[in-house]
């Protein structure tokens, strides 16, 4: 089964926790440029989906492609559908899946993009995401941060459930060995959206679960949408705070140093 692919990135000016994040610059450049970059070695239909003319002129001064969407969207779901529907116009043309790739991402691979785009090989996947393991070692403060969603799996890599809580719960346990004794899994936020369900998911009402745990992805679990789920291995540095921008830096100097 071939399907056809377009990638949209989502990207605010107004972020709370750090304002102007897809301009801040990284190694050189823009991190809204390198997210691009990474996607565009991957995939041949790109677009960041913005709400400030600000990151519009900066991704065209780098030869992007961006298009301009509403500043009243509630999450980067609903920018990214409406971005999908003005390409799609633009283009003539309409794609099978919409991959949603987080503006934040400098350090996206290819290996984990082609993962996402091979959960569409099973004609059932309506929604796919991605997860790493937590280490076997990991202290069990990283496995309880809640800024770090876990995810259960069902025996079909299908998601059971998304929580900022450790899921599960291992009963007679010492907490310090919960990751020896159990393969936990951290939520990694790219996902890919059959288009017909993008439109779906768009146009449901929060759910109860969602508003609890503060994640989008409940709702569509709560509304019995399934969510196909691939692993990797790849570590990436999500830039939220200018301290993550720093600690890009840092791991970028690490690899050019190799």
């Amino acid at each position: 089964m071939s399907n056809s692919f377009i990638a949209i990135i989502p990207a605010r000016y107004a972020s709370t926790r750090f304002p102007a994040k897809p301009l801040a610059v990284l190694g050189g450049q823009m991190v809204i440029e390198r997210v691009y970059r990474q996607v565009t070695a991957v995939m041949p239909h790109v677009v960041v989906a913005t709400d400030d003319e600000r990151i519009l002129s900066a991704v065209q001064s780098f030869g992007g492609k961006a298009v301009m969407t509403s500043e009243a969207h509630r999450s980067g779901t609903d920018r990214v559908c409406e971005a999908y529907d003005t390409v799609c116009r633009e283009l003539g043309r309409a794609f099978d899946v919409v991959v949603n790739v987080q503006g934040d991402e400098p350090f996206i691979q290819r290996s984990q993009l082609e993962a996402i785009e091979e959960c569409f090989q099973d004609s059932t996947t309506q929604i796919a995401t991605l997860v790493k393991p937590f280490a076997k070692d990991a202290a069990f403060d990283t496995l309880a941060n809640p800024n770090s969603p876990k995810v259960v799996l069902d025996d079909n890599s299908f998601a059971q459930y998304f929580s900022r809580s450790v899921i599960p719960y291992l009963r007679g346990v010492e907490t310090s060995e919960w990751t020896a004794c159990h393969t936990y899994y951290k939520h990694i936020g790219l996902y890919a959206y059959r288009a017909e369900v993008l439109h779906e998911i768009t146009r449901l009402p929060q759910s109860p679960l969602e508003i609890a745990e503060s994640l989008e992805q409940l709702r569509w679990l709560q509304a019995g949408y399934r969510i196909k789920v691939a692993q990797t291995d790849v570590e990436t540095i999500g830039i939220d705070t200018p301290a993550d921008l720093q600690r890009a830096e840092e791991f970028l100097a690490s690899q050019q140093a190799h």
